[in-house]
């Protein structure tokens, strides 16, 4: 498996889960191997010029703080686009580090559909209204070349098409669900069986009350004999068990029955994180 993560240049530049998924990147248990990082670097973020938005000339500085490795690319030329994301790819499989990918490149139209570019950057989007989009200047050159003919060309640009029409005409059917093994957020209606098999319904996860005590029996208990424990844990522990005697629950006791009952039934839990070494959490 390799991850690869697309960012905007303004994104990149000023979202601190970037700069921290940066330094959870050579953590030991958190690390991917090395990120594929690709940046679609527009000049813009939604209205504001770099200038008004970072302090240094590119976006991608914040990977220097891992010293991944930065190529810039024109993303008006493919190939050197497929050159270096083919190199960038080798550099994760041979060091299993992060490296970035920057797709210098420009953005026609608004952020969306109210937004108009003009109002804010003129000078920039006069320049950009001149290019040359980069799929007929790619087919142009193959085209001069003798690579393609403007036939095979057109055919190809139909092939495509065609497979969005389709698409388009299934997606207003949704009874049929060919992504449902990832989905993770239902819609309602989505456990009915019209059109759904019957195995996506949810059962019942509740547990019994003597299976309850007996976790938080467990949760408040010292697991080895003669081992002397810090007096302000005792305390904790002394309580828990007071609680379970008398059948409430606060967030700790509450979260440890769940992980409990998730363990009893042989699934393995992991806890991670600065805070639940020290069983802040």
């Amino acid at each position: 498996v390799m991850s690869i993560l697309l960012h905007g240049d303004a994104a990149f530049a000023g979202q601190g889960v970037v700069y921290e998924t940066f330094h959870l990147s050579d953590l030991p248990s958190y690390t991917t191997n090395g990120t594929i990082h690709v940046v679609v670097n527009n000049q813009i973020g939604f209205t504001t010029d770099p200038r008004m938005a970072r302090s240094s000339p590119y976006p991608t500085d914040v990977a220097r703080v891992v010293n991944a490795p930065i190529f810039h690319v024109n993303a008006d030329d493919p190939e050197a686009v497929m050159y270096v994301c083919s190199v960038a790819a080798e550099w994760r499989n041979t060091y299993n580090k992060d490296v970035v990918v920057d797709l210098v490149c420009y953005r026609r139209r608004g952020h969306n559909e109210m937004d108009e570019p003009m109002f804010t950057q003129p000078l920039m989007y006069k320049q950009i209204h001149k290019q040359v989009p980069v799929l007929k200047k790619y087919a142009d050159k193959l085209i001069a070349d003798g690579t393609v003919t403007l036939q095979e060309f057109e055919e190809e640009i139909a092939k495509y098409d065609r497979i969005c029409e389709e698409a388009y005409a299934r997606s207003k059917d949704n009874k049929i669900l060919h992504i449902k093994h990832w989905l993770d957020s239902p819609w309602p209606g989505f456990f009915t069986v019209d059109g759904e098999p019957k195995s996506m319904s949810c059962p019942p996860t509740g547990i019994s009350e003597e299976l309850l005590t007996h976790i938080g029996n467990v949760a408040s208990s010292v697991p080895v004999s003669d081992f002397k424990i810090h007096s302000g844990l005792s305390r904790i522990l002394k309580a828990r068990s007071e609680m379970t005697k008398n059948r409430v629950v606060d967030w700790a006791l509450a979260e440890y029955m769940a992980f409990g009952s998730v363990l009893k039934e042989g699934i393995h839990v992991r806890l991670s994180g600065q805070d639940v070494e020290r069983g802040t959490f």
